[in-house]
C-alpha cells in the first residue's frame, strides 16, 4: 500500500508541513503551533490531493528539540509512524554561506525521508524516544543538577557583596543568616543597610534552593532503601561498589542502565561519545580524540568516576590498566588515560548491572 510522507519544521509559533505521496509532486502547508489538532484534518485533505485511501499509513519526520518527545507521541496516539531524527546528523552544504528557510528545511527532511524509507537507513541518526514514565523519573536529579548551580551562583554574589565592605572572612551556609547582622566592615562598623538588606535577600534565595536540593537527596536516599522498582534496585546494585555514590548511580541507572538495552560494549561507548574519531584519507592518518556525540551530563561523569576509581579501587584491573597505561607520562598523558578508563568503566558497569559480572578486583563498599 502506498504511503503518504510528511516532514515537519518545528518552531515554538508555527510548523511547516510538507507532504507528498512518493512522487515528485509535493506540497506544503503552515500550522500554528497552537492549532496542532488540526494535523488530522491535513492529513486527510493531502490523502486526497495524491489519490491515496483514507486508511493509507502515514510515515512522519521531525527533528528533536526543545520541545521534547511530546510531538512523537502526539503522531503516534493518531497512528502515524514517527521519526525522531538527530538534527546533528542531517546533511547540510559546507558552502561559507547557503540559504536556510524553513520551507528548504521541510524539503531536505522530505527527501531524507524517501531515502530512509527506500533502505538508506545510515544516513542520519535517529533518537530513541524515552517512554513517559521513564522521562518523568529523570527529572529529579536534572533539578538537582539546576539547584547546584543556583547555589554557586547566589554563593558567589554573596561573597561578592561582602568584598566591597572589606576582607570579610565567612563561609556561606545555614547558619550565615545568624552572624550576618554581627558582620563588621573594615572600618569596624556593621554593613550598610542597603547592602544588609541585598545579602540578605540573596541569601533567602540560597537557603531556598538549599533547603529543596537536600529535600531531593532526601528523597533519592528514601526510594533507593525501600528499592521498590527494578529501576531504583539496579542504583542499589551500583552503589554497592566502592567510590561511586548515591548520586552517581542513580544518574547513571535513570539516564542510561534503567531503560536503554545495549547490545555489545560499542554501543556503551557510542552512547557517551567516548569512541575515537580517526581521520584517515590518503597518505593522512591522525586522531581527532573522542566524537562527543553522546550524552555529555553522563560523559562528564564517567569522568569524575573514573579519577574516584583511581582513589578507591587501586588494585583493581581497571586502575593497573591506567597506571600502565600512563606510565611516569605527562598531564596530557594523564588526561589521554583517564578518557580511556572511563569508556573501560562504563563498560564495566553496564555489565555489572545487567550481567552481574563484577569488575575484576573490584571491591564492595562497607555499608
Amino acid at each position: 500500500m502506498k504511503k503518504l510522507y510528511t516532514s515537519l519544521d518545528i518552531s515554538n509559533k508555527s510548523w511547516k508541513i510538507c507532504f507528498t505521496g512518493g512522487m515528485k509532486k509535493r506540497y506544503q502547508k503552515n500550522l500554528e503551533a497552537l492549532d496542532y489538532r488540526e494535523l488530522p484534518y491535513l492529513i486527510e485533505g493531502a490523502r486526497k490531493r495524491f489519490g491515496l485511501p483514507m486508511d493509507a499509513p502515514v510515515l512522519c519526520c521531525h527533528e528533536a528539540g526543545l520541545q521534547g518527545f511530546w510531538i512523537h507521541r502526539y503522531l503516534e496516539s493518531l497512528g502515524i509512524e514517527s521519526l525522531v531524527v538527530d538534527p546533528a546528523s542531517i546533511e547540510v552544504s559546507r558552502r561559507n554561506r547557503r540559504v536556510k528557510t524553513d520551507r528548504i528545511d521541510a524539503n531536505k527532511l522530505m527527501n531524507m525521508l524517501l531515502r530512509h524509507d527506500s533502505g538508506e537507513t545510515e544516513m542520519w541518526a535517529m533518537s530513541r524516544p524515552p517512554a513517559p514514565e521513564v522521562e518523568d523519573k529523570r527529572r529529579t536529579h536534572r533539578e538537582r543538577d539546576r539547584l547546584k548551580k543556583e547555589l554557586t551562583q547566589h554563593t558567589n554574589r554573596i561573597l561578592s557583596l561582602l568584598r566591597l565592605h572589606g576582607p570579610i572572612n565567612v563561609t556561606v551556609g545555614p547558619r550565615l543568616g545568624e552572624v550576618l547582622k554581627n558582620i563588621r566592615t573594615w572600618e569596624d562598623k556593621p554593613l550598610p543597610p542597603k547592602a544588609l538588606l541585598e545579602i540578605q535577600r540573596e541569601y533567602a534565595r540560597w537557603k531556598l534552593a538549599y533547603d529543596q536540593e537536600k529535600e531531593i537527596l532526601q528523597y533519592m536516599a528514601q526510594e533507593t532503601k525501600k528499592a521498590e522498582t527494578k529501576t531504583v534496585k539496579k542504583v542499589g546494585t551500583l552503589q554497592s561498589l566502592q567510590g561511586i555514590g548515591l548520586m552517581s548511580s542513580w544518574i547513571l541507572v535513570h539516564e542510561m542502565f534503567g531503560w536503554r538495552e545495549f547490545k555489545n560494549r560499542k554501543q556503551v561507548g557510542s552512547f557517551l561519545g567516548l569512541t575515537g574519531t580517526p581521520s584517515n584519507s590518503g597518505t593522512s592518518e591522525k586522531e581527532q580524540g573522542i566524537s562527543k556525540a553522546g550524552n555529555a551530563r553522563l560523559r562528564t561523569l564517567m569522568n569524575q568516576l573514573a579519577w574516584l576509581w583511581l582513589r578507591h579501587q587501586p588494585e583493581s584491573e581497571l586502575s593497573k590498566w591506567f597506571y600502565k597505561k600512563k606510565g611516569k607520562g605527562s598531564k596530557r598523558m594523564k588526561r589521554i588515560a583517564i578518557t580511556g578508563l572511563s569508556r573501560k568503566l562504563a563498560i564495566a558497569l553496564w555489565r555489572f548491572v545487567d550481567f552481574g559480572i563484577v569488575p575484576e578486583g573490584a571491591i564492595f563498599s562497607k555499608d
